[in-house]
């Protein structure tokens, strides 16, 4: 994966993720308990975090997450895991509750088309990821190549 494509996909959400991670940390209590009610209809384990404290571990989360997605030396494969498991995490409150689908259970209704969204993060970190791991081989054999071809003339 070339520099611009990895910079294209990595930029806007990193930076959408870091500033929402740092407008959580921190948060007031009632408003962590709020937003750990409503993470906890997708994924029960969180409710084991203290209440008060679960907005800032949620905000410094989305931090790290953001600046991995912004660090050129982070590979893309490890920041693509990273997205991925989040944008899955996501996406799980979008299935929990049947009002955020169409009858098929797929398609958003009009409730849950803000959470549908978050299916745009899974395709990106799903491309990151497959794409750091099996993106550079073509090239690698090629370099590899070059090098054996120059080392025997």
């Amino acid at each position: 994966m070339n520099f611009l494509t990895s910079a294209a996909l990595r930029v806007i959400p990193g930076a959408f993720i870091l500033n929402s991670g740092i407008g959580k940390i921190g948060m007031p209590a009632d408003a962590s308990k709020g937003i750990q009610d409503f993470a906890a209809t997708g994924v029960p384990a969180v409710k084991e975090i203290p209440s008060d404290q679960f907005g800032t571990v949620l905000g410094w989360s989305e931090t790290a997450l953001g600046g991995a997605l912004l660090a050129p030396f982070v590979p893309n494969a490890a920041a693509g895991a990273g997205l991925t498991a989040f944008s899955v995490g996501l996406l799980s409150l979008y299935f929990a509750d049947d009002d955020n689908t169409e009858e098929d259970g797929i398609r958003p209704s009009e409730q849950g088309l803000s959470l549908a969204k978050d299916s745009f993060l899974l395709a990106i970190g799903l491309g990151l990821l497959v794409g750091g791991l099996f993106g550079g081989k073509k090239k690698n054999k090629k370099a590899k190549k070059a090098k054996k071809a120059k080392k025997n003339s």
